[in-house]
């Protein structure tokens, strides 16, 4: 098993984590970076895996800075399924219309 980490790893913002092993591929959080102008940079920039790969994701809990880059994944491809409880999935409805990467295109 292989965890690439690729967000809050040197600050709290920006959970983002690529876990691959038996074949799979599959993130755990896709959260904004928040915080200074240096880290709110990194919410544009491309993931530093390709989307389409992807099998699943894991939403640990709906804070934004785990949730809020889930429209620009979607917004660049990705259609696999996202895991979450219910009261997560819940407060994304209401959170991510308003996440800084969601559009309606």
């Amino acid at each position: 098993m292989k965890i690439t980490f690729l967000g809050a790893t040197k600050g709290v913002t920006g959970s983002n984590f690529l876990v691959e092993g038996a074949g799979k591929k599959f993130l755990v959080d896709c959260g904004l970076y928040q915080g200074r102008m240096e880290e709110e940079i990194l919410n544009d920039k491309p993931f530093a895996y390709d989307v389409s790969s992807i099998d699943f994701m894991l939403l640990t809990h709906a804070h934004i800075d785990h949730s809020g880059r889930i429209p620009k994944l979607y917004k660049d491809g990705y259609r696999n399924p996202v895991y979450a409880t219910k009261a997560t999935v819940d407060l994304c409805e209401i959170m991510l219309p308003d996440s800084r990467t969601y559009s309606r295109n």
